[in-house]
Order: C-alpha cells, then structure tokens, then sequence
C-alpha cells in the first residue's frame, strides 16, 4: 500500500513500497522507538516520551506519519488520480513536519531523530515500521467514546494486538483532558440555555 518516497527536512523521512523506511540504517542493535504521529496533543505527548525513551536508552527515534489517499485506499483503486495522490502525500509530509515543529519548536529534539510518512492504515503501517527486535513502538492513547470506538477502531489497541515488539500507550496529556472537560461543560450549558 506504500508508495513513492516522502523526504523531509530533518530527517531521512522516505518510505519503500513495502511501506518501511527505505533509507533505514542496519539495525546497530542499539534499538528503535517508532512512534506515532498525527499532530494531536496525545501523540505530541507520545512524541516526548518517545525522544525521552530514546535518551535512556541510546536510541533512535522513528516519527512516523501514516496516510491514506483521499477517499481511502478502495476510492483510489476505483478511481485513481496521480495529482490528487500527490497532494495527499504533500500534505501528509506538511502535517508531520507542523507536528514535529510544534513538538520541539524548530529545535534539536534531544536524541536522534528521523520522521517518515507511510501511505497505508495507521495500525498496519506502525506494525509494519516498528519490525525490529529491539523496536519499542510509543502511541498516545485515551479514552474514546463507545460512538468513537464502534465508528472507528482502537488504532493503540490494534498495535498492542499485533505489534511484534513491546508497546507503549501514553496516556492523554493534563491539557488535553482539561480542554474536552470545559468543552464538555461549554456544550452542557449550551444544551441547558436552549432548553431554557
């Protein structure tokens, strides 16, 4: 499901069409944290443990991004569109490269890191990049919703199900919790005023 190579500024960043990193070095045996990133505020938080796991350890930090074609991986076999693939994909490599700025400020992150896009499900794509025997794969988790959880599966839970190296859920940051309760608050006094 992987296709053409991504690079980025910063990092190698380029996926093979088996969706691995193609530029990847020989595993030294020093290990691997793959980490999951979509730019929300619990895979920043995954994307810090990430990089402080990676300092103890004396290891490198993989950030990966996972995408899919507009319409999903069916609509583009349907129907494809090489520009419309291309815009995804840039805009893939935009969101990872917002994330990892917005994580570290345009600054060194504190260990080695290197950041790729893969074109595929994120649960299927994180398995498929964290395949080392020394790999740690760190995921920001939380509480959903049983609406959310029927709509779309667990993506942590999948990689805990199906990962073939030790995982790592981190839980919602402070902030984030703080916010869905206000917004929470907020829309139950919306609901209380209109029924008013």
């Amino acid at each position: 499901m992987a296709d053409e190579p991504t690079p980025f500024p910063g990092g190698h960043g380029r996926t093979g069409d088996d969706g691995h990193p193609d530029d990847a070095p020989a595993d030294d045996g020093r290990g691997r944290i793959v980490v999951g990133v979509s730019g929300s505020l619990g895979s920043l938080a995954a994307l810090h443990r990430a990089v402080a796991e990676a300092r103890r350890l004396d290891a490198e930090v993989l950030a990966v991004h996972c995408w899919t074609p507009a319409g999903g991986e069916f609509g583009y076999r349907r129907a494809p569109c090489p520009p419309l693939l291309s815009a995804c994909r840039d805009a893939a490599a935009a969101r990872l490269r917002d994330a990892l700025d917005r994580a570290f400020g345009g600054a060194w992150a504190g260990a080695r890191l290197r950041s790729v896009a893969v074109r595929g499900e994120t649960g299927q794509a994180l398995v498929r990049c964290a395949d080392r025997p020394g790999d740690l794969l760190v995921l920001g988790a939380g509480s959903r919703g049983a609406l959310a959880r029927a709509l779309r599966p667990s993506i942590t839970a999948y990689c805990v199900r199906h990962a073939a190296c030790p995982v790592l859920a981190v839980p919602k940051p402070p902030l984030q919790r703080e916010l869905e309760a206000l917004e929470g608050h907020f829309l139950t006094r919306l609901t209380v005023k209109a029924t008013a």
